[in-house]
């Protein structure tokens, strides 16, 4: 029976209703007219009867294979309205009317950092990306969204593989572009004895790489990695966390630096390297905390290399376990935070309790972030401003920035 698609789930599946239940259709959108098996609740390769206006021609050649993008089938229009709505439905959900959205969408190549699987076969090697619902992996030669640095990389990962691979096992690579060429951090591969870390040396000469971890074990650290932020030059540990694209960041910069213009003393909260801690110290006095040291100790020796920065404070701590209390926040003149998928409940409770009247919370989940958002909104917060900074074109990966204000 042929089914009419109404709505995406939140993972870009296609959903309609039979009389037997839910069904979940791959590849699929809004007011599409399909047909297929259906297993388990979902059919996995439908043929479209009737297709949707918003529908294209998917432009990757690996799009039915890779898992790496789920909405190349749909127009940049169509997937830029569906994820605000994602972040606008989140928010009702929990009662709270979301302003205007803008969204931001980062261009085609320029991935900067992403994360391959590499291992060896009869043949030789393999590095890619997993297939679609499978641990099977892919090539990607011809990838769109990557920069070309990174695509350039796929000869030294495939050595690398050789080298430090069991046929059993599977290397995950993290490829990072730096401004002194590419970062490479590599887990799950043989522990390196002295021959294999003289190949790897070798190879990260051969390849000229900017630095080359092996299971957290440094092989080759030829030139410091950086990444700017702001007018600071940063080094991060291996394989830390940073924004997906140089465009999607300088979007989420420009919206904190705007949202707490006039504040004398900033509290970063979840700091990371000094994305925003940095290019804030250009105008406040910052003060940076994140659970990770080595995170931490990379931001200090970017902000005390740079010039004309304002003072730039440290501290490692646990936000999860021990948030800031209301009588340490009051210190500051307004807050950014920027937690990890799970958000910052706790973190965010102290706040609401605190005198806190101006508040920047970046997410990279809109479920996480509309919790935490229902608890300012109890506390007197109004959310004023939102945007929404696609950095993962093709995916349903959705981050958002917004500003809370307390009057």
């Amino acid at each position: 029976m042929p089914l009419t698609i109404e709505r995406l789930s939140l993972h870009a599946d296609g959903v309609a209703h039979t009389p037997e239940g839910t069904v979940h259709v791959a590849m699929a959108l809004p007011g599409e007219v399909v047909d297929g098996e259906v297993v388990d609740g979902r059919i996995a390769q439908p043929r479209i009867v009737t297709p949707s206006a918003d529908r294209v021609k998917a432009p990757c050649p690996h799009y039915r294979s890779c898992g790496g993008c789920v909405m190349q089938h749909a127009s940049e229009t169509f997937t830029a309205a569906w994820k605000a709505e994602v972040v606008r439905n989140a928010l009702s959900a929990r009662g709270i009317e979301a302003p205007e959205i803008t969204v931001h969408s980062s261009p085609l190549h320029s991935r900067r950092r992403a994360t391959f699987s590499g291992r060896r076969t009869k043949k030789g090697t393999l590095v890619g990306f997993h297939a679609r619902a499978s641990d099977t992996v892919i090539e990607v030669p011809n990838c769109l969204i990557l920069r070309p640095e990174i695509l350039a990389a796929m000869p030294a990962l495939h050595e690398a593989t050789a080298i430090g691979s069991s046929r059993k096992g599977e290397i995950s690579f993290a490829v990072t572009v730096s401004e002194a060429g590419l970062d490479i951090a590599a887990t799950g591969g043989k522990d390196p004895i002295p021959a294999v870390f003289q190949e790897l040396a070798a190879l990260a000469r051969r390849h000229d790489l900017a630095r080359l971890t092996w299971n957290g074990e440094p092989i080759a650290a030829r030139r410091p990695p950086t990444q700017r932020f702001g007018t600071a030059k940063v080094a991060p540990p291996a394989g830390a966390f940073l924004q997906a694209t140089a465009e999607g960041e300088a979007a989420l910069v420009a919206f904190v630096q705007n949202a707490t213009q006039g504040a004398n003393r900033v509290a970063d909260l979840f700091a990371g390297s000094g994305t925003f801690s940095l290019p804030l110290a250009e105008g406040a006095e910052v003060h940076a905390v994140e659970g990770e040291a080595a995170m931490l100790a990379a931001l200090d020796q970017g902000w005390r290399q740079a010039k004309g920065l304002k003072r730039v404070t440290t501290e490692t701590r646990d936000l999860f376990r021990r948030p800031l209390l209301p009588d340490e926040l009051k210190a500051y003149d307004a807050i950014v935070i920027d937690p990890p998928r799970a958000g910052a409940e706790a973190q965010v409770q102290e706040i609401a309790q605190s005198q806190c009247h101006d508040l920047v919370y970046i997410s990279c989940n809109p479920v996480t972030f509309a919790r935490d958002a229902a608890h300012l909104a109890a506390a007197g917060f109004t959310l004023e401003a939102l945007e929404v900074v696609d950095q993962f074109r093709y995916s349903t990966h959705v981050e958002l920035a917004s500003r809370f204000r307390r009057n």
